[in-house]
């Protein structure tokens, strides 16, 4: 195993460290995003090109689509947004 692919594992074990962690449903649909990309570049290294374009479709594209619909779906983008503007408006 090769240094690259040891810090792509050690990635992905902080990327569900991370998503595990993470309060915030926006930022934990962006980390999990990053844990299929990196997963799609080991299924490479591991000489399996069908479940690469597998990962990146379904893993990365559909999934993630499927998440951020339903996070505007329920409101949870629109109050962030909302939450932003009026921390800044605050501070001015």
């Amino acid at each position: 195993m090769t240094g690259v692919t040891q810090l792509l594992l050690l990635f992905l074990i902080g990327c569900a460290i991370a998503v595990s962690l993470t309060r915030d449903l926006l930022t934990s649909v962006i980390i999990y995003m990053s844990f299929s990309v990196v997963m799609c570049i080991v299924w490479i290294f591991l000489e399996s090109p069908d479940l690469a374009i597998t990962e990146a479709a379904v893993g990365t594209a559909i999934t993630s689509l499927l998440y951020f619909l339903t996070l505007k779906k329920i409101h949870a983008i629109d109050a962030r947004n909302e939450a932003k503007k009026k921390d800044g408006g605050a501070k001015k």
